[in-house]
């Protein structure tokens, strides 16, 4: 198991939880048309949903704000203008990232959870905050019984603000106690053989995959 893969392990406390971080996959294209690159890695990333019990995903829109969605099995296959997502239901929440981080968010008791985007701006709305009191007033949840996991992103020295540190003060402000807190301190700047890397590759680049999900059995 990859390294990448293993600081999701706090995530799989029961066999119903699915958790993912789809790393580069080397002979993909990259290009500096986000669209046009996820188009090239979709069947891929399909691939690493049905791996995981899916036959689909649910994104954000991701635009750089803190809008949080409460998914269902109704809602549209990707949800515009929000950044986060959570849920309740037996299904799979995809965030593509290429430097910003990941978090992923899990209830222990109620089993609710929720992926979020953040980097540079999300952080600076506190987009970590805002999904976390989603969570508490759409499934009861309380901060304390959170678990919450951030992704590789992209840390000092190859970028000069420390969001990844930014994002764990918010999320322990916001009642996530600092047992549950976990950061993997990986930089998607340091290994280009394993990560994307929006900044280093000056926006020719590819996207990483965070999945979280929850199978009916």
């Amino acid at each position: 198991m990859q390294e990448a893969s293993l600081f999701l392990a706090p995530l799989l406390v029961s066999p119903r939880r699915r958790a993912a971080f789809v790393e580069r996959i080397s002979g993909i294209a990259t290009s500096p048309d986000k669209a046009k690159t996820l188009a090239l890695l979709q069947p891929l990333h399909n691939q690493a949903a049905l791996d995981l019990g899916f036959q689909e995903t649910y994104f954000a829109e991701q635009v750089h704000g803190a809008g949080i969605a409460v998914i269902t099995k109704s809602s549209p296959q990707m949800t515009p203008g929000v950044d986060g997502l959570v849920t309740h239901q037996d299904l799979l929440l995809g965030i593509h990232v290429a430097d910003c981080g990941a978090l992923y968010l899990l209830d222990q008791e109620t089993q609710a959870f929720g992926l979020l985007h953040s980097g540079k701006k999300g952080t600076e709305l506190n987009i970590t905050g805002k999904a976390i009191a989603a969570m508490a007033e759409n499934f009861g949840t309380s901060p304390s019984n959170l678990i919450a996991i951030l992704s590789p992103c992209i840390r000092p020295p190859h970028y000069e603000i420390d969001f990844a540190s930014t994002i764990r003060e918010q999320a322990l402000d916001a009642g996530i106690t600092s047992e549950n807190y976990h950061d993997c301190r990986l930089c998607t700047a340091s290994d280009l053989d394993r990560f994307y890397s929006y900044r280093l590759e000056k926006g020719n680049t590819g996207r990483l995959l965070a999945l979280l999900g929850r199978t009916s059995s």
